[in-house]
């Protein structure tokens, strides 16, 4: 799937200042877990925005977000994209935030040069800012997209986490949260330090859900930081490229102050999927279930009969755990460990806990 190459140690957590496309150039190929990128976003604005009481909105009016044509912006994009490509690993993956002004060029440009699109994420702000003119809905979020180096990329996901953050629920595709203000928002004087500063509370979000410890998190388009930031607290690598020096100084500053976590507090949850796949004739095998012994269906209206030889028997039919719930549940295709369970009194207990007993009595479990 690609060439990989690794980062020298002193090559990483660093500020590049430069155009990103040129400092990708130098770094190695393939060497680059997850990159997420905040590029311009070409918001075409035409002229001052102005309150209703005829003050400024401290809006995007530098150089840097200003494209002379769609095709110039597109160009653009088709470049730093293809830079990325490169230097990203064949199993990494890539976000990218953008507005309505952008993403979905962006979007094609990232289908058109065989990226492979995960998710787009909404995210919903809890704080927008209003719409002065009272000509549109307020714009109350903005998109995000995640891809995958290619449609055969082995991307990291951490499920579990995700599920165990959003309380036993599957994290969704929505996300609530507020934009950057207060205390965390760099000011230089009364001023913002940077007119798009994105929250810490995104990042965290996005770096624990799809990297790991110890991986290299890239940022093109580096700001003051904030993703260097949340990659050190967390234990991750990065790197940022930052062609605005000030913009990059501050960024500097900021990491520098950062105090990392302890690792037991990031280290994510482990995931099913990962965990040594262990037989259910394993289980007879070490006595954790007996040949003989009845399993069940979640309501219990079904009761199998576990045999000798790895196999239950219901309803007539004989086969695996998987097949025969299948059978009962007229389905293509069943998760055995999750619809058996064994009875503890009139208590049941799926046969997936049994599976941890067997990891246990292996030697398979985490220290």
């Amino acid at each position: 799937m690609g060439k990989r190459e690794t980062l020298e140690p002193s090559a990483l957590n660093r500020v590049i200042i430069g155009d990103c496309v040129s400092a990708l150039e130098k770094l190695p190929a393939g060497s680059v877990d997850l990159i997420f990128a905040d590029p311009p976003y070409n918001l075409q604005l035409d002229g001052a925005l102005l309150r209703p009481n005829n003050s400024r909105v401290d809006g995007v009016d530098q150089d840097w977000d200003k494209f002379a044509s769609f095709e110039t912006y597109d160009a653009f994009s088709r470049d730093w994209l293809s830079a990325c490509r490169r230097v990203l690993k064949p199993d990494g993956a890539l976000w990218v935030i953008g507005s309505y002004h952008n993403i979905f060029r962006v979007g094609a440009a990232l289908q058109d040069m065989g990226y492979w699109i995960l998710n787009d994420v909404i995210w919903r702000k809890t704080n927008p800012m209003p719409n002065f003119r009272g000509r549109r809905f307020t714009n109350a979020h903005e998109t995000l997209i995640w891809a995958a180096h290619s449609s055969e990329s082995r991307y990291t996901f951490h499920y579990e986490s995700m599920k165990a953050f959003n309380e036993d629920l599957q994290m969704r595709s929505d996300w609530l949260l507020p934009i950057c203000s207060g205390g965390e928002r760099l000011k230089q004087g009364a001023k913002k330090a940077h007119p798009t500063q994105k929250p810490e509370s995104l990042l965290h979000r996005i770096l624990l859900a799809t990297s790991s410890p110890g991986d290299v998190v890239l940022d093109p388009f580096f700001g003051t930081g904030t993703t260097g930031a949340v990659a050190k607290q967390l234990g991750r690598n990065w790197l940022g490229v930052e062609q605005n020096k000030a913009y990059g100084e501050i960024a500097r500053k900021r990491i520098a102050a950062v105090t990392p976590l302890e690792a037991e507090s990031f280290s994510p949850v482990p995931s099913k999927r990962s965990a040594p796949r262990v037989p259910f004739g394993t289980l007879i095998e070490l006595g954790i279930i007996a040949a003989g012994a009845k399993i069940y269906d979640p309501k219990a209206k079904h009761a199998a009969l576990v045999r000798a030889d790895g196999t239950i028997a219901c309803a007539g039919e004989r086969g695996s755990i998987h097949k025969i719930g299948a059978h009962l549940q007229g389905r293509e295709a069943c998760n055995g460990w999750t619809f058996w369970h064994t009875k503890r009194g009139r208590e049941l207990e799926p046969i997936d806990a049994l599976r941890e007993k067997a990891r246990e009595q292996l030697g398979m479990t985490a220290n």
